[in-house]
């Protein structure tokens, strides 16, 4: 089977904060992108969950964007400027598709 090499960023913010971050993959035309809830989780302040969230405010959400590696820089670059004063997480790593063409 014919893989293609590209890269997937994974961003963990607060619900409030995704639109903007969709509006930066939109513009970039980093159009390859899906959003999951984060139900639950664990980090450097310890265990949180989203049990007794009364509104989306704290409410985190996960947005996984698969790209080609000419796009991640500029991408990057932008997503970190936007997410720089927000609790964030941003990984990156190297993924094989079968429809290279789709990114």
């Amino acid at each position: 089977m014919d893989m293609h090499a590209k890269k997937k960023i994974e961003i963990i913010i607060e619900a409030p904060a995704l639109n903007g971050v969709l509006a930066i993959l939109d513009r970039l035309q980093a159009t390859g992108y899906t959003v999951l809830p984060a139900l639950a989780g664990s980090g450097r302040h310890g265990p949180w969950d989203e049990a007794g969230q009364v509104t989306s405010a704290g409410r985190m959400v996960a947005v996984l964007c698969i790209l080609d590696a000419t796009r991640l820089d500029a991408t990057l670059e932008a997503v970190s400027a936007y997410l720089a004063n927000r609790i964030a997480i941003v990984a990156v790593s190297d993924v094989q598709v079968i429809r290279g063409a789709h990114f």
